[in-house]
């Protein structure tokens, strides 16, 4: 039985702001946004990024439009270290970009800190310690005067690195770890003392990021005691307020706006709420948030699906389909009733009116999504079926946005026949979608071979129905197959790729590879909206190859309707 929370906990007590102001306002700007998907969400991972899967994310981020990114703790460990030197040796930092790094305040780990900033052009140290009642006393054993030293001579001590080496500019950020569970009056007092040491100026601000390390009341107290913050700290024309929240009671994103509200200019977080235990603030929810009452956020989601991708193949990590703005499921409406609202909806939106349509807070299109799924007819009912009897009868695992696609194919054909559509039914149809699909182009076959440090490919198909011959070059056969088909014009991006053993009902010792592959026009191109390919064969190899090309069919298909019916 669940213990009783009355003699087990204590709730958290109000702060004393009678006269707070939070509640009246409203966001009408966007903060000063910092990722820390490099550092804290990379460091929550099962595994975490190795120096392909961090350079992606980072370009990503700046894709994004970040202009601060919190790049790695690089007094941790080498490869962090490591990470930290390549961004600044191998020039890929954007000139608008500051980098973040993070360091305990421990002379050591400062003084290493440093060292992987040589030569950085702009950079923002942010050091932090526990603040807490509950550290001070049965974590570290040290009173208020001390952990306030501890705080001050970590500033003194970067203030003299950042001196040391002026080719740098050099931002200091400060975070009073547990804000949330210290005194509000002991938490302005190491800060007051933080941004005295720094020598602190309108023209050189200090950051003062005050987290909810751990999410422990609502966020109507937080957002109370970042206004009694805002309020009360001296040099305040020199500090930048700034939010880290967590995600414990679910609740990281309601305190992210309430604190913005209360005078908070900065949010931290990282995308898709990524982070230790339940996560950071999500970024992304924020920033659409903002955007859905009038706010341009400063950031670009208008391809969310290809940052969810990358993101995806970054952290190892799913997004859920019930995600808000980016989930597989969230612009798909599977109650009648719903639908019927949304179609409507649609039919009396004009394109230059504010956007109401019912049941959807977000134009769809705005985040690069089509307007298809959300408007499936009985998608519930048929999805679940069509992917249980591919399954259980045909021994294909579908992917599942694969499912949905495929299950509006089904539905138009039984709103065109009626009736009830048998597992074989069901597999000719999804035969004669993804694996005949053979116009305008044919595979025929095709041959690997090394290239220095490169994989080769050299691809025989009928394009149109005259053979051709396609070379390419890239680090792997896939990749390879694609900068073949570009030297041809064809000029696709793959967003996504599974590959699963196919083991049909009573032939367990037949199984065939089967690839599936997610494309779309080369930079976003919506024309065709992005598809499935799908491929079949003895061989991983050529079967990925097939669904590369059953792709680039079903793109080409796709587009070919659209023109007519915008000709029609």
């Amino acid at each position: 039985m669940i213990a009783n929370p009355a003699t087990k906990y204590t709730a958290f007590p109000p702060v004393q702001l009678a006269d707070r102001q939070w509640p009246n306002r409203t966001i009408t700007q966007p903060p000063i946004w910092m990722s820390t998907d490099l550092r804290d969400g990379n460091q929550s991972l099962f595994e975490p990024m190795n120096a392909e899967k961090k350079m992606r994310m980072f370009k990503l981020l700046c894709d994004i439009g970040f202009k601060e990114i919190e790049i790695a703790f690089p007094s941790a460990s080498e490869t962090e270290f490591g990470f930290v030197r390549n961004l600044i040796e191998g020039g890929h930092i954007p000139d608008d970009v500051t980098i973040e790094v993070l360091t305990q305040a421990r002379e050591h780990l400062i003084r290493r800190t440093f060292e992987a900033l040589k030569g950085a052009r702009k950079a923002i140290v942010h050091v932090y310690n526990a603040t807490s009642k509950t550290f001070r006393d049965n974590v570290f054993g040290m009173s208020k005067s001390e952990v306030v030293q501890m705080a001050v001579e970590a500033v003194k001590l970067i203030k003299a690195q950042a001196e040391a080496m002026p080719e740098t500019e050099i931002t200091l950020e400060y975070s009073p770890e547990l804000f949330t569970a210290t005194e509000l009056d002991f938490a302005k007092e190491v800060c007051d003392a933080v941004t005295a040491a720094w020598g602190a100026t309108p023209e050189r601000k200090v950051i003062l990021n005050l987290p909810t390390t751990v999410e422990i009341a609502t966020p109507n107290i937080y957002a109370d005691q970042i206004e009694w913050m805002h309020r009360n700290l001296a040099r305040r024309d020199s500090v930048i307020i700034s939010l880290h929240p967590h995600n414990d009671r679910g609740t990281a994103v309601a305190a992210a706006e309430l604190g913005l509200m209360a005078g908070a200019d900065r949010v931290e977080g990282c995308l898709f709420g990524n982070g230790e235990r339940t996560g950071n603030v999500d970024l992304v929810t924020v920033a659409l948030n903002m955007y859905t009452q009038g706010v341009h956020p400063g950031l670009d989601f208008s391809d969310i699906n290809a940052v969810a991708r990358a993101f995806e193949h970054c952290n190892q990590l799913p997004i859920h389909p019930r995600h808000p703005y980016v989930g597989d499921l969230v612009f798909t409406a599977f109650s009648g009733s719903h639908q019927d609202a949304i179609k409507k909806g649609f039919s009396a939106q004009e394109a230059a009116e504010q956007w109401s349509v019912p049941y959807l807070p977000i134009d769809p299109a705005d985040v690069g999504r089509s307007y298809d799924s959300v408007i499936r007819v009985n998608s519930q009912s048929g999805k679940g079926g069509i992917a249980y009897l591919m399954e259980t009868e045909h021994g294909v695992v579908m992917p599942r946005r694969l499912q949905v696609e495929f299950s509006g194919v089904v539905q138009q054909h039984t709103d065109a026949h009626g009736g009830e559509v048998s597992a074989d039914g069901i597999w000719t149809m999804f035969a004669r979608t993804y694996l005949e699909a053979t116009t305008p182009i044919r595979y025929r076959e095709h041959h690997l071979f090394e290239q220095g440090s490169n994989q080769g490919i050299r691809l025989n198909i009928d394009i149109d129905g005259t053979p051709h011959i396609l070379t390419g070059e890239g680090n792997g056969p896939i990749n390879a197959a694609v900068h073949a088909l570009q030297s041809a014009g064809i000029n696709i991006q793959v967003r996504s790729y599974e590959e699963r053993s196919m083991v049909p009902m009573g032939e367990d010792g037949n199984a065939r590879a089967c690839a599936f592959m997610e494309i779309s026009g080369k930079g976003g191109d919506k024309s065709g909206g992005e598809c499935y390919g799908v491929g079949v064969d003895s061989n991983i190899v050529t079967a990925s190859i097939k669904a590369l090309l059953s792709g680039v069919n079903r793109l080409g298909a796709a587009r070919m309707s659209g023109e007519q019916s915008q000709a029609a």
